[in-house]
């Protein structure tokens, strides 16, 4: 390409508009866009906003072209996360989680099994929050975190292969909801809410939700160890939470600061709270060895129920209306946004107050508050755009509401200002939404995802059970205009973006990659030679098979094992190119895997019956791939 051609392309790129997007506008603009583009100057707003008339142009990416944004949604009752491209709202991969997947061997393979320890015995997940780790305030492609409320776990994603390498099950606590990570300078902590109040002991003795012993808490997992860190004791449940752009505090909303069990003994009060979390005060509570553990766990557990806390100075409770859902930070790192849900207001936390309620210093906790905008019906959730912009979902009105922060500071002063900016109709009954960018400071306000609970009438009728609909808003300029409906299944929930220069995957394996270094280590101690051996180790009732696999052939085309072994079979992909992935499958034995070049994996099973049992490449590799198999013989015992 010329340097001339290079220049236009880096105009049109900053512009905004696709060469696809370009071509496809009317010939007038095009002239006048093109006329811009090859003169060097920069695009009139008029121009742009002739260029992008129809909204739905700018998320058409063409045969060949790359989107703008990843997206990971979570995989709701799946377990998994899947990856989107945004804008054109593609879904690239799935990522099992906490589910079985057959395709790669996820929940099959040893290595697998290993990511998911004791807890691989549920194999089913209710995945909510997926959330990017960051290093001073910005996405750094490292790591993916997400949550699993049904059996009380939390994952990690490596962004460089794409796949689970680490879960925690969080003691103490039932039910992991809310989860949000520290930001800066780095995520350090992972931090999430236990939703559900248990007694403890949890032995069936004590049961009475009122009791003193009966509890709930905040947990802090070390992001890198995947350890629980710490918990606090809380008043009340707990919800959803986020974390400020200090490093210094954490905040979370409470439903049910009744602590009761019918609906409308949690409704009770006409305020419950947004609990704030000191985390150096924590971790010196912790020091100074002000903490305790519960029944078996050794994660050290601090006070930081209200009337408890002492000198601990540990948390502090913010009077908010009413059974509080979302809490979001703004991407300027000023404010919390507690969101109302059954009031039709949102709660504006003045993190720059925060200090001054640690150190006693206001007369009540209300006065961190400086602003409760009145924005409709069932307000759940608020992104942002980085422009001063909210942008809160409305279950009850099936609508998102877009609003401006400080004009709605200045309206809870007395000033008379139109804080709200535009409603859009959304379909329906919306939950978690999201903006480009929105949960780092680089919040550059291009698109908005609102993820709708119900569908209805918006897809073909598939029976009973229906999609939800992921819809996406543009809104990169004044208004935002809904461009498109995407069926989800089985509640997603909520979703993260990043732009794409932010994640950084690998293309093949490397030989030393921790996620099979166990395996490898096992493979040395029988003194094989991944890369190059094919043996077959007999120890005892034992079978350890190994082999390469190179398209379209594995280095052991039979074995005979003996029916009651323990067989366990470890492949390497010796292979080097870009995107040949092998298979292993045995017919009739529930043996399946993916091999991805330069990866090993391994599978352990005891086969079932006595004969010949075909294995062969399920991952198409080669013009021959048909004949990539192979036999296995099953003699009896």
């Amino acid at each position: 390409m010329s340097d001339k051609a290079k220049g236009n392309t880096e105009v049109l790129e900053k512009s905004g508009l696709s060469r696809r997007g370009f071509l496809g506008a009317t010939a007038a603009t095009g002239a006048a866009v093109a006329a811009t583009a090859l003169g060097g100057a920069v695009m009139s707003r008029e121009t742009w906003a002739a260029a992008v008339k129809n909204p739905q142009s700018k998320i058409h990416v063409g045969p060949g072209e790359l989107d703008t944004y990843y997206g990971f949604w979570s995989g709701g009752h799946q377990g998994e996360v899947r990856v989107m491209g945004v804008p054109s709202m593609r879904e690239i991969i799935r990522i099992p989680v906490f589910n079985l997947d057959p395709a790669t061997g996820y929940g099959l393979t040893n290595e697998s099994k290993r990511v998911l320890g004791d807890g691989g015995k549920w194999m089913i997940g209710d995945c909510h929050h997926p959330h990017l780790s960051l290093t001073d305030g910005k996405h750094d492609g490292k790591y993916l975190f997400i949550n699993d409320k049904a059996c009380s776990r939390v994952a990690r994603i490596r962004l460089d292969i794409m796949m689970t390498d680490k879960i925690v099950t969080v003691p103490n606590a039932q039910a992991v909801h809310g989860l949000r990570l520290q930001k800066v300078p780095y995520t350090k902590y992972v931090f999430c809410n236990a939703e559900f109040i248990i007694p403890h002991p949890n032995d069936g003795l004590n049961i009475a939700l009122d009791s003193e012993d009966s509890f709930t808490v905040f947990n802090a997992i070390d992001a890198e160890s995947m350890e629980v860190a710490f918990q606090v004791i809380v008043d009340g449940n707990l919800d959803n939470c986020d974390a400020d752009y200090t490093g210094k505090y954490a905040a979370s909303t409470c439903y049910n600061s009744e602590k009761a069990l019918d609906l409308g003994g949690s409704m009770r009060n006409e305020r419950d709270w947004v609990v704030v979390f000191n985390i150096p005060a924590i971790e010196k509570a912790i020091k100074d060895g002000k903490f305790v553990t519960l029944g078996d766990s050794k994660v050290p557990v601090v006070e930081g129920r209200k009337a408890k806390i002492g000198d601990t100075n540990t948390t502090r409770y913010i009077p908010v209306p009413k059974n509080p859902h979302g809490c979001n930070m703004s991407p300027d790192g000023k404010y919390f946004i507690a969101a109302g849900k059954l009031s039709p207001t949102c709660t504006i936390i003045s993190t720059a107050l925060l200090d001054e309620l640690f150190a006693g210093k206001l007369k009540d906790e209300r006065d961190v508050v400086v602003g409760e905008p009145e924005l409709g019906l069932g307000p759940l959730h608020t992104t942002f755009d980085g422009r001063g912009n909210a942008y809160t979902t409305l279950f009850i009105d099936s609508q998102v509401v877009k609003w401006n922060i400080d004009e709605a500071v200045r309206f809870y002063n007395g000033e008379k200002v139109n804080y709200i900016k535009q409603k859009l109709d959304v379909h329906y009954q919306p939950g978690h939404n999201h903006a480009t960018l929105t949960e780092s400071s680089e919040a550059d306000g291009q698109w908005l995802v609102v993820l709708s609970k119900f569908s209805k009438d918006r897809f073909l009728p598939v029976g009973p059970l229906h999609p939800e609909n992921d819809q996406l808003i543009d809104i990169s300029g004044d208004e935002m205009k809904l461009v498109h409906d995407g069926p989800a299944y089985a509640e997603p929930h909520d979703c993260t973006m990043a732009r794409r220069d932010q994640i950084r995957p690998k293309k093949i394996w490397d030989r030393n990659d921790p996620y099979f270094a166990e395996t490898v280590k096992l493979a040395e101690k029988d003194g094989i030679n991944l890369e190059t051996d094919n043996r077959i180790i007999r120890d005892g009732n034992k079978v350890r098979i190994y082999m390469v696999s190179m398209a379209p052939s594995y280095g052991i085309n039979e074995f005979t094992v003996k029916q009651g072994d323990e067989v366990t079979i470890t492949i390497t992909n010796i292979d080097k190119i870009e995107d040949l992935t092998h298979g292993f499958c045995i017919v009739n034995q529930g043996v399946t895997m993916a091999i991805g070049p330069q990866q090993t994996s391994s599978i352990t099973f005891k086969p079932e019956g006595v004969g010949v049992f075909w294995y062969y490449c399920n991952f198409f590799c080669h013009a021959l791939h048909m004949e990539m198999n192979g036999r296995m013989i099953v003699e009896p015992a």
